[in-house]
């Protein structure tokens, strides 16, 4: 049971960071540069890739599928810990994605990001780790 909780808990937590972050994406300025000149130069330049997008297009579209990107991987634990948590205590690949996942988001966090959501992952993080610990201690 409490193994259960620590899943839903961490994939709350993700789910309350990526809803932050699409709804700063499009309904603040959060992410609009300080310095105005920079948003105008995204605006006016393409990527090396294809002419077909700005570097401003790419930011927004960068920031939304990575909100949509939380928001799905706490969903589907969320769901994992509600409806069919026998599955996933079961499975040992959806054990590693999940804890694989958010390793690498508490590494982008860390490396790249802020303290806000480091702090975020981090718990989320220890509450998976504590949780497969729990199911593989208690079988």
């Amino acid at each position: 049971m409490i193994a259960r909780m620590l899943l839903a808990t961490g994939s709350l937590i993700y789910l309350l960071l990526g809803t932050i972050h699409l709804l700063y994406t499009f309904f603040s300025t959060k992410f609009t540069p300080r310095e105005a000149s920079v948003e105008g130069a995204m605006q006016g330049t393409s990527p090396r890739l294809t002419s077909e997008t700005t570097m401003w297009k790419a930011w927004i579209g960068f920031n939304a599928s990575h909100s949509t990107g939380a928001l799905f991987f706490g969903l589907l634990n969320l769901l994992f810990a509600i409806q069919f948590f026998t599955v996933f205590k079961e499975s040992l690949i959806l054990q590693s994605i999940t804890l694989i996942n958010s390793v690498f988001y508490l590494f982008f966090a860390r490396r790249f990001w802020f303290r806000i959501p480091f702090t975020g992952i981090l718990i989320s993080t220890a509450c998976y780790i504590i949780a497969l610990l729990l199911i593989y201690l208690n079988p």
